[in-house]
């Protein structure tokens, strides 16, 4: 295995709720092609998700319902979240296979309000970078100024984005630096023709009509996005597959909804890095908005030639195992106690995440514990026995609970674990 491989949606939603089913928008395998491999991430980009401004504490403490949806349908395939970001109406999910979240480095969100000159976030982007494997990933959604006319504004955008955005890792702190980017949002870029020979939404649909399926190329020349990228004045770093749907904003028709990607192909002596294209399209089929949504696949390599080179081993720091000595085959028993209020609020079946925190966030998973069962004692302690049998055993009822165990796991936020645990966690 030396590549990744990435699927990204994003969508403007119209402040609307998620009444249509989300499932067909992520592509799972049905029982017609049983043996399609799934993504190893799946990264949501949502815009115009419905927030007031008299909401926005409520927003800040409760997950809205198109994440909610997105964590439901994702966590029974076996995803979990490594990061998640909101500025208002704008909203970057980032789930990861299991497997893959011990690799994960460096994990850090930034935003950038844009609107009313950067005093507002109705406008503006959020990011998630991380490393995984030895490469530097950054994942921007965005949501740029509006209407045909302001393109001077989109352009200005892109480039506080730019300017603005800044990280702690030294040698990526801008987006730019990264080995991989991915840019995407609605862009609201329109299509541009000159001044007095601009035709009507009605004029657009009846010229789309007659278009030969899948070529564009006479309604693309006119693109706003296309031309500022060739011009260099905004996103000339960044390049795009070739446009084969119609466009995705219904009400004057134009591309507004984009994937744009980039890639430092030779930052490595023994490697070189690419992202290849799988699909690059739109899905008609989904009404809830005035925006079609967009989806694209890629292949990333990574630079890694075994995934066992990059295992690490930490040990720790304090032990405490059983006075008396145990008969061989028995399974010892290493009690650890959690105060109340802690993060472990239930009874249940729990893992442990072993992680960096400089700073008082989250930066790097350093591992994963398998799933152990937690008790409730009455002197008010939640006390955990992490035996053999808690997570290993093969009888029919622990098959149960441990699948238990990875359902509940799923749904939580590796990113806003520390919060809970940090100030309360004890070994005993």
């Amino acid at each position: 295995m030396d590549t990744l491989k990435f699927y990204f949606v994003t969508w403007n939603v119209a402040t609307r709720s998620p009444n249509q089913d989300l499932n067909s928008l992520l592509d799972f395998p049905s029982q017609f092609n049983k043996q399609k491999v799934l993504p190893d991430f799946y990264v949501i980009g949502l815009q115009e998700v419905k927030s007031q401004p008299q909401n926005m504490i409520m927003d800040s403490l409760f997950t809205d319902q198109w994440t909610s949806m997105f964590n439901k349908i994702l966590c029974r395939q076996g995803f979990i979240i490594a990061k998640s970001i909101r500025l208002q109406g704008i909203i970057l999910l980032v789930y990861t296979q299991m497997k893959h979240i011990t690799h994960l480095r460096d994990i850090e969100a930034q935003y950038t309000k844009t609107g009313l000159g950067g005093l507002w976030g109705n406008k503006g982007a959020v990011s998630v970078r991380f490393n995984i494997y030895g490469c530097s990933i950054c994942l921007v959604n965005c949501h740029l100024t509006a209407h045909e006319h302001l393109l001077a504004d989109r352009i200005a955008d892109y480039n506080t984005i730019i300017k603005d955005h800044t990280y702690h890792i030294s040698e990526t702190s801008n987006i730019l630096y990264h080995d991989y980017v991915f840019w995407i949002g609605d862009l609201n870029f329109r299509t541009d023709h000159p001044s007095g020979k601009s035709p009507t939404s009605e004029e657009i649909v009846a010229k789309l009509e007659k278009i030969e399926k899948d070529k564009y190329t006479s309604l693309l020349k006119h693109d706003q996005l296309l031309a500022v990228m060739e011009s260099g004045e905004a996103f000339s770093e960044f390049s795009e597959a070739e446009i084969k749907f119609p466009p995705t904003y219904k009400r004057k028709p134009s591309w507004t909804d984009r994937i744009l990607y980039k890639v430092i192909e030779n930052n490595y002596e023994n490697v070189k890095l690419k992202a290849e294209l799988i699909s690059y399209n739109h899905l008609p089929h989904y009404l809830v908005s005035d925006h079609k949504p967009v989806i694209g696949q890629f292949n990333i390599k990574a630079n890694f030639y075994n995934l066992e080179d990059y295992i690490a081993y930490e040990y720790l720091a304090k032990v405490s195992l059983p006075q008396s000595s145990t008969e061989p085959g028995q399974a010892r028993t290493i009690t650890l106690s959690f105060a109340v209020g802690s993060g472990v609020r239930t009874p249940g079946f729990y893992r442990f995440i072993y992680f960096s925190q400089p700073n008082n966030d989250v930066r790097s998973v350093l591992g994963i514990s398998e799933p152990f069962e937690v008790s409730s004692k009455e002197d008010k302690m939640v006390t955990l026995d992490p035996c053999l049998e808690a997570s290993c055993s093969s009888s029919p009822g622990r098959s149960k609970a441990a699948t238990d165990a990875f359902t509940d796991f799923a749904g939580l936020d590796v990113s806003k674990l520390s919060r809970h645990i940090s100030n309360d966690l004890s070994i005993d």
